[in-house]
């Protein structure tokens, strides 16, 4: 009991710089991948959370929702479409997505954290015109995925500034045309980490990080400065589904995110181990 009482003690010491270094500031968490379905790793991602906002973090949840919107269109009949990597949303589809998004899974979140003692407002990015959107063009048609063309995070201030954790789920109003647009979670987390003048945007995803060999987990890259990513991509080391990951990340930096992060969310409070301890996890872009 006594070992145990003291690691608790190094524990709480070792995080008691981060937690000042951090109290007041703003951290986005881009919430998805295996961490979202898993019940266990679910629990984990919310105590987290609800831990960091309880001494003074400013933290704003941005999650994504995939495999619960795959179910609910085999439920009616419809074989989900993906192209490039990007889901296909016809008018069909884009009704699963804003039900499924801002509907069971946003407010399955707040009521998670809720759960866990927090206090939670969920919100899409049709609130307040939160995020404005245009049609996305990249030579292929993608139906209605939609391309950021303004992010207005007022709506996300007064949740924060009342102390309570804003959870947005990404669908988008179009600027010009009033159609609602699907919106990837990550390049949204982005925007608003952006707009936020973020202290951290955390990306959680299904692997360790960025990696040198993508089949080894030890060559973890564990900080990568932004103008060295150009150079990592022609050597084949971001590539695949990696580089809109790494592509979004570097887009903060140079948006005034100070620090950003793609952390591995199979390891249970993956959260607390990269921002409340000197080891860290993942890889961090300067």
């Amino acid at each position: 009991m006594t070992i145990h009482t003291f690691d608790r003690a190094q524990v709480l010491t070792q995080a008691l710089p981060y937690i000042k270094q951090y109290s007041g500031k703003t951290v986005v968490i881009k919430y998805g991948g295996n961490a979202m379905v898993n019940e266990e790793l679910k629990s984990a991602v919310m105590e987290d959370i609800v831990l960091l906002s309880t001494v003074g973090i400013k933290v704003v949840l941005v999650h994504g929702g995939g495999p619960e919107i795959n179910d609910m269109l085999l439920k009616i009949g419809k074989q989900p479409k993906f192209i490039g990597g990007m889901r296909y949303t016809d008018e069909e589809t884009m009704e699963i997505v804003q039900m499924v998004l801002a509907g069971k899974v946003n407010k399955g979140l707040v009521q998670r954290l809720e759960q866990h003692g927090g206090r939670a407002i969920g919100l899409c990015g049709l609130d307040g015109g939160m995020i404005k959107a245009e049609k996305k063009e990249c030579g292929q048609d993608l139906g209605l995925v939609g391309e950021i063309t303004h992010v207005d995070v007022t709506l996300i201030h007064n949740c924060i500034d009342s102390g309570t954790i804003p959870v947005v789920a990404t669908i988008a109003a179009g600027q010009q045309d009033g159609q609602v647009y699907n919106i990837n979670a990550d390049i949204a987390a982005s925007h608003i980490a952006a707009a936020l003048n973020a202290e951290k945007f955390v990306l959680m995803t299904d692997v360790r990080g960025l990696l040198r060999d993508k089949d080894n987990e030890d060559s973890l890259i564990s900080v990568v400065h932004v103008s060295d990513v150009p150079g990592l991509k022609r050597r084949g080391i971001i590539k695949g589904g990696m580089i809109p990951k790494v592509d979004c990340c570097v887009e903060a930096v140079r948006r005034g995110v100070s620090r950003t992060h793609i952390i591995d969310g199979r390891i249970a409070h993956s959260i607390l181990i990269e921002m409340l301890t000197d080891e860290g996890i993942g890889t961090m872009f300067l």
